[in-house]
């Protein structure tokens, strides 16, 4: 008796291993920040060998890009919604790659990546939503940042020195409620964007200190990857739980309904990819988008326009 063939098609995947990770990523998404804590969510692949393969992951990935694709198109063309995605993470947990990964199939014309650096002093001179406000995407494009406004209450919160370089009076560098008050003024920021047609999407890629770790000495042990690192990497690294605490509240003071955040497990690459893929068509297809429609005057007219056309 032959024996029966353990390899799963393609179709195989994206029949079984679509709807289980669907439910995996509706538990990631949180949109009530009380009592969240990153412990309370998983690193690695929780689905384990029902999508270890890199070829299973790819073959969702690769489906997730093309409907993806599809609903950026129907966007642009609806000109109504405009759609902000914002990617915050650890050093090392995969954003430029998620990035690069899963955008690979939408029209550039629609969309447009920020990444968000050092403050140049230009920007300093203004508030602190001011740089991330001159970079949001018009109707019918997805904007995404990399790294964010949020930099303002995670890296300038564990580093003091930086808030008392910034061009503030000193009455409100030394307000005990800085950091408070700036997740205030994130929550209504977000708050008036959704109310003004702009669907956000809030991800952040959660890596374990062990598989930073092993990225780090890649990026060390690898030619290819030594531009990557840098020695301040390592000085980031030793304030490992002053970001944890940073990031629990931030995601505490600002997820909401409108805003969600997507907590991503990020040790398996392949896995965060696909995962950030089904959340983004998850919350697309929340807008019902479509082409617009021909008006019965404008059928008449590309009657005589294809008229025109055919005589030529």
């Amino acid at each position: 008796m032959a024996k029966k063939s353990k390899i799963r098609t393609e179709a195989d995947v994206l029949a079984i291993d679509t709807e289980e990770l669907d439910r995996l990523v509706k538990s990631f998404r949180v949109t009530d920040g009380e009592g969240f804590d990153p412990d309370d969510y998983p690193t690695r692949n929780p689905m384990g060998k029902a999508l270890d393969e890199r070829a299973e992951a790819k073959a969702l990935l690769s489906d997730g890009i093309a409907q993806l694709s599809k609903l950026q198109e129907k966007l642009y063309a609806q000109d109504k919604w405009s759609v902000l995605v914002i990617f915050q993470a650890m050093d090392a947990a995969g954003k430029d790659s998620t990035i690069k990964h899963v955008l690979s199939g939408i029209n550039p014309q629609g969309c447009e990546v920020t990444p968000f650096k050092r403050p140049s002093d230009e920007e300093l001179s203004h508030d602190f939503l001011w740089r991330c406000l001159r970079r949001l995407p018009e109707r019918g494009r997805i904007g995404i940042f990399n790294r964010s406004h949020y930099e303002e209450v995670l890296v300038v919160r564990v580093h003091p020195e930086i808030l008392a370089a910034q061009h503030l009076p000193d009455e409100i560098k030394k307000d005990d409620e800085i950091f408070d008050k700036r997740l205030k003024d994130i929550r209504h920021f977000e708050n008036y964007l959704a109310r003004n047609g702009t669907k956000i999407i809030k991800f952040f890629l959660h890596v374990s200190k062990d598989e930073q770790k092993k990225r780090l000495l890649s990026r060390l042990d690898e030619p290819d990857k030594n531009w990557k690192f840098e020695l301040g990497d390592l000085k980031e690294r030793a304030l490992w739980d002053d970001y944890q605490k940073a990031y629990k509240h931030a995601i505490r003071e600002t997820a909401t309904k409108k805003a969600p955040w997507y907590v991503i497990p990020a040790d398996d690459k392949w896995f965060m990819r696909a995962a950030v893929v089904r959340a983004l068509l998850k919350e697309l297809n929340t807008l019902d988008l479509e082409f617009p429609e021909v008006s019965k005057s404008e059928r008449a007219a590309f009657a005589e326009a294809r008229k025109q056309l055919e005589s030529e």
